[in-house]
């Protein structure tokens, strides 16, 4: 039976804290729906009612030009072990980027990894949990390091280049690039 709350609460951040992967969904009106799973040590909760997570320049910059379009989005967390839990904050997200007035202050809840291009700062709207008794048992075996690997070892120019001219999405919504080059620790 599905549950909604306000905002998060002390047992949604533990079983957030738990998890290794997330799933991201934004929409704009006349887009496709976009779908993405998210890894690494990434996500944030800045309190009960706004989360953060950090975004590498990856395939596409749709999350940026849903939300800069439209605003919306939603984060799940499904528990593969138990108990079995499903967990979707409801939201309303903007990007961050290193040039804008706010990144110093957000950028400094995480370690930047290699190939950071911005943070989604997401104000909770609302929160829901359902059972997740669907939801198969999974082991966590490690990361996959070949992202962080890649950017690690692009050429600082030629990153923000190639960065620099991706600002329309598939879909021909506008994006803004980042306009640094993070190489991470």
């Amino acid at each position: 039976m599905a549950e909604f709350f306000d905002r998060l609460d002390d047992k949604h951040m533990a079983m957030i804290g738990r998890q290794p992967v997330f799933f991201v969904a934004t929409a704009a009106d006349d887009a496709r729906i976009n779908l993405s799973p998210k890894g690494y040590d990434a996500f944030r909760v800045l309190s009960p009612s706004r989360v953060a997570y950090l975004d590498l320049g990856g395939s596409g910059n749709e999350t940026h030009a849903h939300l800069a379009a439209d605003g919306r989005i939603t984060v799940m967390f499904c528990d593969f072990d138990r108990p079995a839990l499903i967990l979707r904050i409801y939201g309303r997200g903007r990007p961050v980027l290193p040039q804008d007035a706010d990144w110093d202050a957000l950028a400094g809840q995480f370690d930047l990894l290699p190939g950071t291009r911005q943070i989604f700062d997401i104000a909770v709207e609302s929160v829901q949990t359902s059972c997740g008794w669907g939801v198969p048992f999974m082991d966590y075996r490690e990361e996959r390091h070949t992202l962080k690997k890649a950017h690690g070892q692009a050429d600082p120019d030629e990153w923000v280049a190639k960065t620099q001219g991706r600002t329309i999405s598939i879909d021909g919504l506008p994006t803004r690039p980042t306009d640094r080059y993070f190489k991470g620790e």
